[in-house]
């Protein structure tokens, strides 16, 4: 073990650190805050309410930091336990080679690193999730879940992993760059298709049949200016009793989804608050920017990983027998994310920005109330944290703490109503 090779054990260790000691401040603001509930939230969440956040936040965090020392170990074991070398030996010694070489070495990896955390995926939706009321899963539908998962990761994910192994073969030293436009094809197919191909395949997506609210929200879009396939409401209550919406898609395929709880949860001038929210999102170019960066970082990643492939010092640190494309991928996944930990906060401001303005756009289109009011049911009905940790949310949270949050939108409120 040389010395690059203990360096990069000392980051796992630094970031493993870094994380456990975020999920516990978590977990002790949760545990500080449980018997109050904030002012700005007390005339809309009871204490009983506020008592299953917390107990559900504190939950999730023991189950996460479970998860981050899993993680930890299966990378030390696989890199430097000398589990990925005998994977790759037991599939030379059956006589494959070429791509199929990599594919098997690289798939029986992933379904390796995916069977040891099944049971922690159990236990977070048969345990945890049901605990609190949550899990609507029964065991058919998660094993056909899993089945349909498998078959799409099968019928996508091998004819690519087949064809960025077959580039870094025989495509030269610009293979990086020809790999880099097939993923970005693929992702950009794959975002188009998934509204109107693949999300079918989990639940039902129906258009909205309160005639009224439809109105409503055909007004909102017309005023806003999108253009979509439509609105639609998913039958995300199979699966939780969360509520949430969301924006998918590209081009013609665009959708914004509303969850059937979500419907439930909120009166209609609330929907169509969050519904201009969502459509924040689409105006303001967010997701077209996201998609942006994530295809930048790709061919970054990319051109990173061809240098390094070239390094014999590589493969001889990181536990790879024999030097190969499959196993410099390979090794370049596993070792990415205790590198682009330290980057998890840049991220997050960064969404956490296109939260504040999409609710700017919000209360320009539709009613800072309203959107204040759907938020505080929908923290309050999801049990989420109401005192997260100042450094935990910084560090990890896409969206602005809720009591920030709702300030904000009413203090705009105060302030457009002063104007009035």
């Amino acid at each position: 073990m040389n010395s690059l090779s203990l360096a990069f054990i000392a980051l796992v260790a630094l970031a493993l650190a870094c994380h456990i000691w975020l999920l516990l401040r978590q977990n002790a603001s949760a545990r500080r805050a449980r018997e109050r509930v904030p002012p700005a939230f007390e005339a809309a969440v009871p204490l009983a309410a506020h008592h299953k956040a917390s107990d559900y936040t504190v939950a999730k965090t023991r189950l996460a930091i479970i998860e981050a020392l899993l993680d930890a170990t299966v990378l030390i074991v696989l890199v430097w336990g000398g589990a990925l070398a005998a994977i790759d030996s037991a599939w030379r010694a059956a006589g494959l080679g070429g791509p199929w070489l990599g594919m098997a070495v690289i798939a029986s990896v992933f379904v390796l690193t995916a069977l040891i955390g099944w049971p922690l995926s159990l236990y977070r939706v048969f345990g945890i999730e049901t605990r609190f009321g949550f899990n609507r899963m029964t065991w058919r539908l998660y094993l056909l879940d899993a089945l349909k998962s498998i078959l799409l990761a099968i019928a996508f994910g091998l004819p690519l992993l087949a064809a960025v192994l077959a580039l870094m073969e025989y495509a030269g030293d610009l293979w990086w760059l020809y790999a880099w436009l097939v993923w970005a094809a693929f992702s950009l197919t794959l975002s188009w298709a998934y509204p109107t191909f693949i999300a079918p395949l989990f639940n039902r997506f129906e258009p909205i049949a309160d005639e009224s609210l439809a109105r409503r929200i055909d007004a909102l879009i017309e005023r806003c200016g999108f253009t979509s396939r439509g609105v639609f409401v998913m039958d995300g209550s199979r699966r939780s009793a969360h509520g949430n919406a969301y924006f998918t898609g590209l081009g013609a395929n665009k959708r914004i989804v509303l969850f059937d709880t979500l419907m439930e949860q909120l009166a209609p001038p609330e929907i169509e608050a969050v519904l201009a929210h969502e459509l924040g999102h689409f105006r303001l170019r967010h997701v077209r920017k996201r998609i942006l960066v994530s295809l930048g970082f790709g061919l970054a990643g990319l051109y990173l990983l061809a240098l390094i492939a070239r390094q014999p010092a590589f493969y001889a640190t990181f536990g790879a027998v024999i030097p190969s494309a499959h196993m410099a991928l390979l090794l370049f996944v596993l070792l990415l994310p205790p590198v682009t930990f330290w980057l998890t906060p840049i991220a997050t401001a960064w969404s956490r920005r296109h939260e504040f303005d999409a609710d700017r756009f919000a209360r320009e289109h539709a009613s800072a109330e309203e959107l204040a009011s759907a938020l505080v049911k929908l923290y309050r009905d999801n049990a989420t944290t109401l005192a997260p940790d100042a450094w935990y949310s910084a560090f990890f949270d896409s969206h602005p703490p809720a009591p920030v949050r709702i300030a904000r939108l009413r203090a705009a409120n105060a302030a457009d109503a002063g104007r009035a």
